[in-house]
């Protein structure tokens, strides 16, 4: 569906959301691959920290939500190096939440990070991307977007806004020869999943998940979900009527 992504030599990738979990694991696995790196996030220590030992990458701290200084950094990187391959969206913020414990500020906080800092990042690489004429577009969600589900109030509807986008501009961008997929991860160990006090079924580790993206990613996929012991569960369920839907919800997680 997607040019396949197998060379990494020399590749111009940007990756926002990359100072912990899945999106500092899959820039560590491109950067061993021959990629030219560039990662973003707030923490401007960790970046440093991620870049010290990795010669040839380049950390640039920046806000998401700051939609100033994400155009900035799009055209620093093109003024570096005259292009950006692959722009990955990973960052995002988690808090599980229910109807009972309903947070506003918390909400429209999860859909700044999470939705919002993504359109924010189209507007600074689409441009440029459709300039050249080539490119990927890689939107990091997670199955928690397929469907609604318990204590996922304030998440859940982010990650089914960002699977919709990207099939959306798959369809537009994929005929301008620019290549876009969506990752729908499962549950992953990074510090947004470790505040869970529930049993998290087919736990991996962020370099697992990077393993299966550039995987991925190597075979053209749009969507890359993983791991597929879990996913094709939850996969499964998306495809049942309301009423069964929630009676097999309820009965699996016991809310």
């Amino acid at each position: 569906m997607n040019p396949p992504l197998k060379d990494w030599t020399g590749q111009v990738v940007w990756l926002v959301g990359a100072s912990t979990g899945i999106g500092r694991a899959t820039a560590a696995r491109l950067h061993e691959a021959g990629a030219t790196v560039i990662v973003s996030a707030r923490n401007a220590a960790a970046l440093q920290a991620f870049v010290q030992p990795r010669v040839g990458s380049m950390a640039m701290p920046l806000d998401a939500t700051d939609t100033a200084a994400v155009r900035a950094a799009a055209r620093d990187i093109v003024a570096r190096h005259g292009r950006i391959d692959v722009v990955v969206y990973s960052a995002g913020t988690y808090r599980s939440m229910r109807a009972t414990g309903f947070d506003l500020n918390e909400a429209l906080q999860h859909q700044q990070v999470n939705y919002v800092g993504a359109l924010y990042l189209l507007d600074a690489v689409l441009p440029q991307l459709l300039a050249q004429g080539h490119g990927h577009l890689s939107l990091v969600g997670s199955v928690a977007g397929y469907r609604g589900l318990p204590q996922s109030l304030a998440y859940g509807p982010t990650k089914a806004a960002l699977i919709n986008l990207a099939e959306t501009l798959y369809l537009d961008l994929q005929p301008r020869g620019i290549g876009v997929s969506v990752v729908n991860p499962g549950f992953v160990e990074t510090p947004l999943t470790a505040q869970n006090d529930f049993r998290m079924p087919a736990l991996i580790t962020p370099e697992e998940a990077a393993d299966q993206i550039l995987r991925g990613w190597r075979r053209g996929d749009f969507e890359i979900h993983f791991p597929k012991r879990f996913t094709l569960w939850l996969k499964a369920l998306r495809m049942l009527a309301y009423r069964p839907y929630f009676a097999a919800v309820r009965w699996s997680t016991g809310l």
